[in-house]
């Protein structure tokens, strides 16, 4: 008898589907498409001008894996543009070494970022994307550098060019 009711018990937890599990990459295309930006393309036009991580990241709000970001060694003076439309979005001046594995700044330049909320693993986080093309750039969270804005921009490295200041 409790065989059976552990049995039922395990196939009712299992069988529990949560938003989290939903499909997180129609979501974002759902949403992205409900949106008007500056720079509005298709699919197939993103897809033939990006590579396949910046499509990934940039349009279907994936994640690169931590530490292989190239630019989380550029220690040099620039500007982060975004890698789809050339938007800047971050100074070098504000990036700073987060230990996190992905380029973490302390701010992004003002109206060149926007923000949303994502339940992409479950719990609420602050999604940030291109204000100009909606390419998704990372999340932000609260625990940065306390003697600055307290702001941690951890921004997929692939979502970035980086332009060096002459």
């Amino acid at each position: 008898m409790i065989r059976k009711i552990l049995i039922i018990g395990t196939f009712a937890l299992l069988g529990c589907k949560g938003n989290s599990q939903d499909n997180p990459d129609k979501a974002v295309k759902e949403k992205e498409a409900k949106k008007e930006f500056a720079v509005n393309k298709t699919e197939a036009e993103w897809r033939k001008e990006l590579s396949e991580m910046e499509f990934y990241i940039l349009r279907e709000a994936g994640t690169e894996n931590p530490f292989s970001s190239e630019l989380l060694e550029v220690k040099e003076k620039g500007t982060y543009v975004c890698a789809a439309c050339k938007t800047p979005l971050f100074e070098s001046e504000h990036k700073f070494d987060s230990g996190t594995g992905w380029p973490s700044f302390d701010r992004a330049i003002e109206g060149n970022v926007a923000y949303d909320v994502d339940y992409k693993i479950g719990y609420k986080r602050t999604e940030e994307h291109c204000a100009v093309c909606g390419g998704h750039l990372g999340h932000v969270f609260d625990d940065g550098p306390k003697a600055t804005t307290g702001k941690r921009h951890c921004i997929n490295g692939a979502a970035l060019d980086f332009v060096p200041a002459e």
